[in-house]
């Protein structure tokens, strides 16, 4: 069977020949041959050169999710279980794999698609159409090769409960794949035992970016006071009370997450040192403020404050109050980590911003690291939404 041609206008595709994954809807001149939402097309540039073949989605602003830059490669499941291999054996050399991202969408080269491990049990996300397809066959090949490796799975739970996928044409979905398992699941990271909920937990049920950006908080957290805002399930607080810092406070707006964040603490028997607070951040540092308090250590690890590019300037204006309240709480020559989990908000927007908030606070930074997410979570370059987490220490001084 011949495959429809996506053939794109002239001048466009510039993100793609530059190593992208998208063709958007308005980069395409013409779409010739029959096909449905989630088959396989060939792309072609406006005088015909093949630029590649993938999923075809006309519900999508990206209407093309490219698998493959070579139009004679035959997508199969010899072709899954080739990038299946490649994305283990990778992971198996840049990280822990206890718990990991096996699989981080375009950045793996299988476009809108995310697998995580969480011990011995996999959360997936399918967020495109075309891949949904292949969803099932895919984790079946992930099961076989980690088995390879005598890592035995005992259970698939599905998290495709999230409004992007509406923009697909597609529904919501959340539930069992396969045989039902217990959906609290306890892992084990940097020394650190949580419970990680499957089920209702954000997102696949815990965040695995910041494995090293946590563990990079531990060595300036030793006999601290420590203050860790937007706390979730209480992982960067825990690992400051791991380290040994002498009392951490965390701080969430959930309660539920506050809830987690207790019984994490009382797993790790640090409920002595480490006690969370169901609170707004906003409405909280202020106070502080007022009353004086010091830290020696100010945790800022906030949810995405945009999600799209005409939300930005509201969003920078929050990422400012939240880091000069902060700063303001460290204590003279302690600790600020902040980070942003948005791509919208840009290295050096997110850099500026800082940099304002610490001019208003009248404080001088002194930077001790700049980070990204962990490297089971790749940067794939021209596709930018890949690289979205920024998280910086430094050391705060009072202006002299």
């Amino acid at each position: 069977m011949s495959l429809a041609v996506v053939t794109l206008k002239k001048g466009e595709g510039r993100l793609l020949k530059a190593g992208g994954m998208w063709v958007f809807d308005n980069e395409i001149a013409s779409i010739m041959g029959s096909f449905l939402n989630g088959d396989i097309v060939l792309v072609r540039d406006f005088d015909g050169y093949p630029l590649g073949k993938g999923f075809i989605n006309t519900n999508s602003k990206i209407t093309v999710r490219l698998l493959t830059r070579d139009e004679n490669r035959k997508i199969d499941s010899k072709f899954w279980e080739k990038r299946v291999r490649d994305a283990w054996e990778y992971r198996k050399k840049v990280t822990e794999t206890g718990s990991c991202r096996l699989i981080f969408g375009e950045a793996d080269f299988f476009p809108g698609l995310v697998v995580d491990k969480f011990s011995d049990v996999l959360v997936v996300q399918s967020l495109a159409l075309g891949i949904d397809r292949w969803k099932e066959e895919i984790l079946e090949l992930l099961k076989k090769v980690l088995e390879e490796d005598g890592i035995e799975i005992r259970g698939v739970y599905e998290r495709s409960d999230v409004k992007v996928r509406r923009q697909e044409g597609m529904e919501l979905y959340k539930g069992f794949l396969g045989p039902e398992f217990p959906t609290l699941v306890e892992i084990t990271e940097n020394g650190v035992k949580y419970q990680v909920d499957v089920k209702d937990g954000q997102k696949t049920g815990f965040f695995l970016d910041q494995k090293y950006n946590r563990l990079a908080i531990q060595k300036l957290c030793r006999d601290a006071r420590v203050l860790d805002c937007f706390t979730h399930t209480g992982s960067f607080a825990l690992n400051a009370g791991f380290a040994g810092a002498r009392e951490v406070i965390g701080v969430d707006a959930s309660q539920l997450a506050v809830d987690q964040a207790s019984a994490n603490a009382r797993l790790n028997h640090l409920e002595d040192r480490v006690r969370f607070i169901c609170e707004d951040v906003f409405e909280l540092l202020p106070r502080l403020e007022e009353e004086e308090e010091q830290y020696d250590v100010v945790i800022l690890d906030p949810p995405a404050f945009t999600k799209s590019r005409s939300s930005v300037k509201n969003a920078v204006k929050g990422y400012r109050e939240i880091n000069l309240r902060a700063m303001k709480l460290v204590k003279d020559g302690g600790f600020l980590a902040t980070c942003s989990c948005s791509h919208f908000m840009t290295y050096e927007l997110f850099t500026k911003t800082i940099a304002q908030a610490a001019r208003s606070a009248h404080r001088r930074l002194r930077q001790v690291e700049y980070r990204t997410q962990a490297p089971d979570h790749p940067i794939l370059w021209a596709a930018d939404e890949s690289y979205y987490l920024k998280f910086y220490i430094f050391q705060v001084t009072v202006d002299r």
